[in-house]
């Protein structure tokens, strides 16, 4: 078993979950990638080694989108939605993560 680093509680906050939309999909399918929502804080580096250790995977590369929120009115007020953080991780040839599979 491996020994909890002192980094891997801070790494255990950068995913905040999948992204599972058509255009995830169509990624997924076409250039083998996965999408994911992460903090907007974290760098290509921490969402890297994020995967690498929640889902035991080797990871090639990583790319980041900055996607900014929408402006929404409500009624008579006007809001905005927050902004968002995406990563679009790229698997080592033969990787695969299988988000059915670890639920169970």
């Amino acid at each position: 078993m491996n020994p909890v680093r002192k980094n891997d509680h801070k790494l255990m906050k950068v995913l905040l979950g999948p992204v599972i939309s058509e255009k995830a999909t169509m990624v997924a399918d076409k250039n083998e990638q996965v999408v994911f929502q992460v903090a907007r804080e974290a760098n290509k580096l921490d969402v890297k080694q994020a995967v690498e250790l929640l889902f035991k995977v080797q990871v090639d590369s990583v790319q980041i989108v900055n996607q900014k929120g929408k402006p929404k009115r409500y009624g008579r007020f006007e809001g905005r939605r927050d902004h968002t953080k995406k990563a679009y991780v790229n698997l080592k040839p033969g990787q695969e993560i299988n988000f059915e599979a670890e639920a169970s």
